[in-house]
């Protein structure tokens, strides 16, 4: 690892992320049979989750990119739209994390105005403790508990993204 964050220690191995992103892409598989699939990426940090999910889906695919912020205390704002044709598709959101809602509500309401066929999103992972919007991702790859994490894609102070495994904290 080129950088170090004091205090780290490992949650979820390389190996263990792989599993969850086959599981995901199987259950999703059977879920869609047949049908192309929209794959959205919230940048940044859903950018390694979802490249590892796109290729691990045997399924027709078309793929875009959005960016919402939301910085604390402001309204969510789209720095990025979606740029394809969404009306009467099946679009999946794919998240590397869920925690307050606050920005993927923003984001399902601004994609479900284009009128696709379905949304549903898809987790790496799932903190419900921290929830602010009562919403539940359709895939789920592993509910943790109330911890900050860093690591495939996660960071802090943009630090942290590009690290294999997932990290967390002692305090």
């Amino acid at each position: 690892m080129s950088q170090s964050i004091e205090g780290m220690v490992p949650f979820i191995t390389e190996d263990e992320i792989k599993e969850m992103v086959r599981e995901l892409a199987r259950e999703i598989e059977r879920d869609y049979q047949g049908k192309e699939v929209v794959m959205i990426c919230p940048l940044k940090g859903s950018i390694p989750f979802f490249a590892d999910l796109c290729r691990e889906l045997k399924l027709t695919q078309v793929l875009d990119f959005v960016h919402v912020t939301s910085p604390k205390g402001e309204s969510c704002r789209i720095l990025r739209d979606v740029s394809v044709n969404i009306r009467d598709k099946h679009v999946l959101i794919v998240e590397e994390i869920v925690d307050a809602g606050r920005t993927l509500n923003f984001l399902k309401a601004r994609i479900r105005a284009s009128s696709p066929a379905s949304v549903k999103v898809v987790a790496l992972l799932d903190k419900p403790a921290r929830r602010e919007i009562p919403l539940r991702p359709e895939y789920i790859g592993r509910t943790i508990e109330d911890r900050f994490v860093i690591g495939y894609g996660m960071d802090s102070e943009e630090i942290g993204r590009n690290y294999k495994d997932i990290f967390n904290f002692t305090q």
